[in-house]
């Protein structure tokens, strides 16, 4: 696929939003982007250094964090930084009618007074696009530009000099939003690139700056259980998988800076400054110390040695990187342990490195392993003197029993002593593996990912996701087994499926043979859901994953992996003989087909049928699909206006995906249109009308013409409404394969007035399934004739909200040296402001370039641009302001230049 590139935009009124006040008042820090400007200096601004980085894919993902960040920063002085990659201008707005790069602008201002309830002053927007909820991280990483994203975080953290970098979960767990996961993963790659002098050599060769070994990264959260809440959480905790490292941070810590309020409350009120997103009116937590928990912080990789993770007192996720641990060693020192291998063979030995390295010298350093019982370690670790800046690597043979659980975790520890300075543990991870390992043949998306932890050695990261398959309902698919020989010998064997009921298997086992050492291989298995009864989708128990056991033999035994079946609904469409009258009505004969129950919980709070529930029944012509919906419903949420007419998870709608081949890996090339029943359009009947979201070609009418839908709503009393459409097969990115077209159908309850939806339910229904059109349910369409595949390319939004015009992205700039959007610095005193002169009617501005470039020019009053003018500049010039009005006290003027794919930002107060 070949995206439309993104476009730097001039905003012109886009910035003349009023940027919204707190929802409620109360205790608060200064708002960062009202902070005055410093005096102008001729001098180059030091870019600032921060303590702690977070990295996100949109604003507000950083809100579960404020908490112990605030408590970090008041109580520890730690300051931490945010590198957001989008502004948010695909998401949803529950505030106004915004959306695309206005959107983005107001969402970095909610943002930006979120954040600076921590006390968090430096916001870094990296300008990429924000799309639509995907689960695919290939999909996020092709729209973003791979390289480009990630030069712009390394030059960021080689900037800001971070020890710590906290993100999010890189994983393709279920439901785990595309972009969450590309920005875990590229936060992931800079901690290792940053410190790399060999990537992006241009930063340190032409732009002055040096590599940065960020001390450790975490990613946000944590599985296990906790003894007890109050500030026992943070030393009372058992991880799910016991070689985790999981820190705890209390979130009941007073805040004297607001009022003695708890952080966990703090949290809240900035959670609630995210009001586009629907978190205007989120709830109070519990203000009793007993009943509040901790912020968990997973441990992905570390340089520094840290303490045990039940150190109490909220610092542990810090001690050895930013703060000395008691009886640690100085900070700055380094013990990075890798192994040779993150699988490992029962009996066979591997090499295990332990990477040392000192910011001062370490007289008498010493390192030693510390293994599981059972596990031998020969190697000397004896170092002397650990000199400053000079890494040292000493290596150790490590050898497991002869006997090991295969798929069991284990932690390798390396310790570095010192005479005089104490000492500090860090570790490294491997899993007992097979010397032939059976597995079931990955989903696409999560073969990338599994790539990716391979190239990145951070394979401990694939241990989160379930091996899936789907299988429609009374359906039979191939099941392919892919065989891979850890061993040093070449291995035969067999493969075995063993099933759950209700399901067969054509084979009873299939061979292998000639497998040589580290060769990979495949076997494929015929498997059929022989009992039509089972429950589909997540009615079945285990969130609907029907488990299944591979058994491979090998040279010497065998070994089992786990697998699971998501088995889908199916149904049949029947061709109708006269097309339906698209009017809100069902005649008799219309649909002639099953009904289907689309009333299954997938998301939200749990409720009755008389709250939310529905039946759906469809047919189809030579030209076009028909559907009919029921709902069942209590109350009618809020009711849009026809140019709000979007974003579906806001009110009471329903949407309607289609996969024409139903081979999708993703939304990119499906239908998915969201039917809302009516709009606040009394001078028309208040119709209801259509958007598609998150798909081929999102949009309103324009992106489907032809499709017809009517609706009636029912009232006095209100009880629900029924939605018909018609969806002509000319609107779809592809031809329809009758034996195995992919749908969905979801319901979105929304009970209240304030744009938030509580309840949803469907027919094909699982955590994240709206991205999931691998998992939509199944519909044949016999009698339609088949025709060859004829896919459209995706229409992608092509706008992003840019740095280089954003007044609060320049402010910040101008005054923490850190250039817009992540881009490289201009070289200083490429521009500079040399005079401005204040008329009644305008403001003019002379600026002094030394290269070509645009200029963008503000005056921005802290909460909106009173004006604005945007040249192109070869040479000296002065810019003029037309003004509306008297400026408000305390404005700003404010000018990002942009020349050569490097930016610059300066700030004057206006008075």
């Amino acid at each position: 696929m070949k995206w439309r590139t993104t476009a730097s935009i001039a905003l012109c009124g886009l910035l003349s939003l009023g940027l919204a006040s707190p929802v409620q008042a109360g205790p608060k820090g200064p708002s960062p982007e009202q902070t005055s400007p410093k005096k102008p200096s001729d001098k180059p601004i030091k870019p600032v250094d921060l303590d702690i980085m977070f990295i996100g894919a949109h604003p507000d993902d950083e809100a579960g964090q404020l908490g112990m960040l605030g408590y970090w920063n008041e109580y520890h002085g730690m300051r931490a930084g945010v590198i957001t990659t989008t502004r948010g201008e695909g998401g949803g707005n529950a505030t106004g009618l915004e959306e695309g790069p206005e959107l983005g602008i107001l969402r970095e201002a909610e943002e930006r007074r979120a954040v600076g309830w921590a006390g968090v002053e430096n916001v870094y927007n990296l300008d990429a696009l924000d799309f639509w909820y995907t689960a695919s991280a290939p999909l996020t990483e092709e729209v973003w530009g791979y390289q480009e994203t990630l030069s712009r975080i390394v030059r960021v953290l080689r900037t800001t000099k971070p020890e710590v970098i906290l993100t999010m979960n890189p994983s393709a767990t279920q439901g785990n939003h595309g972009n969450h996961q590309k920005a875990a993963m590229l936060a992931v790659e800079a901690f290792y690139a940053a410190a790399d002098p060999k990537a992006f050599p241009e930063q340190i060769k032409q732009e002055g700056l040096k590599p940065w070994r960020v001390s450790r990264i975490f990613q946000a959260g944590g599985s296990g259980t906790t003894g007890t809440n109050g500030p026992a959480c943070e030393t009372t905790f058992t991880p799910a998988e016991a070689s985790n490292v999981i820190f705890g941070t209390w979130q009941g810590y007073e805040s004297a800076r607001h009022d003695g309020n708890r952080w966990n409350t703090v949290q809240t009120w900035a959670r609630r400054e995210y009001a586009s997103q629907g978190w205007g009116n989120s709830s109070f937590p519990t203000t009793d110390p007993a009943s509040i928990g901790c912020n968990r912080l997973t441990l992905i990789d570390t340089r520094t040695p840290y303490p045990d993770p039940n150190v109490g007192a909220g610092l542990g996720a810090l001690q050895g990187a930013n703060l000395r641990a008691p009886g640690g060693l100085p900070l700055g020192t380094e013990v990075h342990v890798r192994a040779q291998n993150w699988e490992v063979l029962a009996g066979q030995p591997m090499r295990v490195d332990t990477v040392l390295y000192a910011e001062k010298a370490i007289p008498g350093a010493n390192v030693s392993l510390q293994v599981p019982a059972g596990w031998k370690v020969t190697g000397n670790g004896n170092v002397g003197t650990l000199t400053p800046g000079k890494e040292v690597v000493k290596s150790f043979t490590v050898t497991p029993p002869a006997q090991l659980e295969v798929g069991t975790r284990f932690r390798i520890n390396a310790t570095l002593t010192s005479k005089k300075d104490g000492s500090g543990t860090s570790s490294a991870l491997v899993q007992a593996t097979a010397p032939v390992r059976g597995t079931l043949e990955p989903l696409e998306e999560i073969a990338d990912f599994r790539e990716w932890t391979v190239r990145n050695k951070t394979q401990q990261l694939d241990a989160l996701i379930e091996s899936l398959l789907n299988i429609p309902s009374g359906g039979t698919r191939s099941v392919k087994v892919n065989l891979t020989n850890h061993s040093n010998r070449t291995q035969s064997g067999n493969v075995k499926l063993n099933l759950p009921a209700g399901f067969s298997v054509a084979e009873q086992q299939l061979p292998y043979s000639g497998l040589q050492a580290g060769a990979k291989g495949s076997v494929t298995f015929t498997v059929t859901n022989t009992d039509t009864s089972l429950p589909t989708a997540n009615r079945a128990p285990d969130n609907g994953a029907y488990q299944v056991r591979i058994e491979t033999s090998f040279d010497g035994g065998s070994a089992t992996e786990p697998g699971a079946f998501n088995l889908v609904p199916v149904t049949t469409i029947t061709r109708a003989s006269t097309a339906p009258s698209v009017d809100g009505t069902v005649s008799p004969g219309e649909y002639t087909g099953e009904v289907i129950d689309i009333s299954t919980r997938w998301e939200g709070t749990a409720a009755p049928a008389s709250d939310i529930s529905g039946t759906a029944q469809l047919t189809y012509t030579d030209d076009a699909l028909y559907a009919v919906f029921n709902i069942t419903d209590d109350v009618l949420g809020t009711v849009l206006p026809p140019e709000d007419c979007k974003r579906p998870r806001r009110n009471d709608n329903i949407e309607f995906g289609i996969d024409p081949r139903g081979n999708s890996a993703n939304t990119s090339t499906v239908f998915n249109v969201a039917l809302f029943p009516a709009t606040n359009d009394p001078a028309n009947g208040n119709p209801p009308c259509f958007a598609r979201e998150r798909d081929n070609h999102q949009g309103g009418p324009e992106t489907a013409p032809g499709l017809e839908v009517a609706s009636v709503v029912t009232n006095s009393p209100y009880t629900g409404y029924r939605i018909e459409v018609k969806v002509p097969f000319s609107a779809l990115p592809d031809t329809i394969d009758p034996n195995r077209m992919g749908m969905n159908i979801l319901v979105n309850d929304s009970d209240t007035q304030d744009l938030s939806g509580q309840t949803r339910v469907g027919w094909s229904t699982w955590s994240g399934v709206r991205a999931d059109p691998w998992r939509w349910g199944v519909a044949t369409l016999p009698g339609l004739t088949a025709q060859p595949s004829a896919p459209k390319a995706p229409i992608m939004p092509d706008t992003a909200a840019q740095s280089v015009d954003s007044p609060q992205t320049i402010l910040q700039s101008a005054s923490d040296g850190v250039a817009p959007g992540g881009y490289a610095a201009l070289p200083g005193n490429t521009v500079k402001i040399k005079k401005v002169t204040r008329t009644n009617s305008t403001v003019s501005v002379e600026l002094h370039v030394k290269q070509p470039g645009t200029a963008r020019v503000f005056v921005w009053d802290g909460q909106r641009v009173v004006a604005q003018s945007t040249a192109n500049l070869s040479k000296d010039r002065t810019l003029v302001l037309p003004l509306n009005g008297a400026i408000p006290v305390g404005s700003s003027l404010l000018v990002s230049y942009e020349s050569g794919g490097a930016t610059a930002g300066l700030a004057q107060q206006l008075g």
